[in-house]
């Protein structure tokens, strides 16, 4: 097996234009091992893009992980609409995948790959979600696959010995986390589009104000109830005594 596994994004458009980004991550560390782009600007720097949460230490890191992969797609799209529709293909080991949609909904699904593959300590939390990458993926998809593979996690901890989070108290510290860089980069990605008009942050800007933050709380459990029907039976009283989450 190869040391690495390629995740290829395609994109046709309707006007002919047609663009492919092909993502190769390190099948052990499940770091992007193709940065995006080899000249990175000024702005991506990390003293210019540093998020207030961030653990990394300007001296050692010259550039900030997210910022340096996004500044490729900043300029890729920048004379193509959030809205223009397009056929995206997404090609991984397993299978393929194709969609007519918007240009804005394959990017979403593409910079969930970047972000959390791209070396930074905060989205890097959520590695094993590459493992099963899902292309557009709805809420509901997005909320059954976190819980499923982080209560997965917790379980084979617990017979290991160790102390499992069946409360789930560091996902949602990890979700708190990403609000808060998903908000920096937003505002940083903003401040560009004023000073460069080649930069069409409303792809990116969407995207990053659309990314996924799950709340966990009792009403999102109610709202999943309906998927887990058929191996709990919710509406036993007896049942619900036992179960604690």
């Amino acid at each position: 097996m190869s040391d690495e596994f390629i995740i290829r994004y395609n994109f046709q458009f309707e006007n002919g234009i047609e663009k492919t980004f092909e993502l190769k991550l390190d099948r052990e560390t499940l770091i992007l091992k193709n940065q995006l782009g080899n000249d990175y600007p000024d702005w991506a720097k990390l003293e210019n893009f540093k998020c207030p949460h961030c653990p990394l230490n300007e001296l050692e890191t010259k550039y900030c992980p997210v910022a340096k992969n996004i500044s490729k797609l900043l300029t890729e799209f920048y004379s193509v609409p959030s809205f223009q529709n397009s056929k995206i293909t997404v090609e991984t080991e397993a299978r393929t995948y194709t969609k007519t949609t918007s240009l804005q909904s394959g990017v979403s699904s593409m910079l969930g790959v970047i972000m959390v593959s791209s070396g930074c300590p905060i989205m890097a939390k959520l590695k094993p979600l590459l493992h099963f990458h899902l292309p557009f993926a709805t809420l509901e998809d997005t909320q059954i696959k976190v819980l499923s593979i982080y209560l997965l996690a917790q379980y084979l901890a617990w017979k290991k010995g160790q102390q499992p989070d069946w409360e789930l108290k560091n996902l949602f510290k990890i979700y708190e986390d990403i609000k808060i860089l998903n908000l920096n980069v937003s505002k940083k990605i903003a401040n560009l589009e004023e000073m460069d008009t080649n930069i069409n942050s409303i792809v990116i800007l969407n995207n990053f104000a659309e990314y996924v933050s799950i709340t966990i709380d009792d009403k999102l459990f109610d709202e999943l109830e309906f998927y887990l029907k058929g191996f709990v039976d919710f509406t036993n009283p007896d049942l619900r005594d036992t179960i604690s989450v």
